[in-house]
């Protein structure tokens, strides 16, 4: 497997080499997971109980699996929300676009270059060059963004790349989907361009760990985990951490 553009390799826990699709009910928002691609992406998809629009959050590069899972339960995509620009998170864009020509891609103004950019995004350094439509809305944090009926907060938490951001929903229990930036005791990478150390840690404290404990923490690779078990244990930003 190509080395992992996400995750921070050292002190991470042990995760499965492949994840199976998981569903769960944070009613009224239903969370469906694909593990996808030699990255092992975690792609999102979200929607109401017993809605027809559902979001999808970081399409890797399998773009067939999330087509299917969609048409399975006959869902219409209305947003394409990229977490940050990395070529491993935005590689089924143009799939899920051609099919939905309707979707609005999203993603933070600072990492909307990377979409079109195999080399900004690298992709192409990685060994696969990917590119992407265009961005279609340009989030910031500290913003709400309305998608398929389900009301997100973007917080931008950059550091693992200059434009990456989290989504907290807002009516569905206590969730926070953290792209790249924590992982089930590690954190993302700040070695790559547009990576820093201080900025990542400062946004994960500030922003993500700010959260109630039992907030269920979906990242970009890897196991789910919550904000209290990353407090207590995580070395790098929980109790002890750097």
């Amino acid at each position: 497997m190509p080395s992992r553009l996400g995750t921070q390799n050292r002190a991470a826990r042990p995760f499965p080499s492949a994840c199976p699709l998981f569903f769960e009910r944070c009613f009224p928002v239903i969370v469906e997971s694909l593990v996808i691609g030699p990255f092992e992406v975690n792609t999102y998809v979200l929607y109401l109980d017993g809605g027809h629009d559902a979001v999808v959050i970081d399409p890797g590069d399998a773009p067939r699996e999330i087509l299917e899972l969609l048409s399975r339960h006959r869902l219409n995509v209305t947003h394409v929300i990229n977490t940050h620009g990395h070529g491993d998170h935005i590689a089924g864009n143009a799939a899920l676009k051609a099919a939905f020509p309707g979707a609005k891609i999203c993603v933070h103004p600072r990492d909307a270059h990377m979409l079109s950019d195999a080399n900004a995004n690298l992709s192409a350094a990685f060994g696969f060059s990917v590119t992407s439509p265009e961005a279609d809305l340009r989030i910031e944090g500290n913003t709400e963004l309305a998608a398929a009926g389900i009301a997100f907060r973007v917080e931008h938490v950059p550091g693992h790349s200059p434009g990456s951001v989290c989504l907290v929903p807002l009516d569905a229990g206590t969730l926070v989907f953290s792209g790249d930036t924590l992982f089930a005791g590690s954190i993302g990478r700040t070695d790559l361009p547009g990576g820093n150390t201080g900025l990542l840690l400062a946004g994960i404290r500030d922003k993500i760990l700010s959260l109630p404990d039992e907030t269920v923490v979906y990242p970009g690779h890897g196991v789910k985990t919550t904000v209290g078990v990353e407090k207590r244990e995580n070395p790098f930003v929980g109790a002890g951490g750097l």
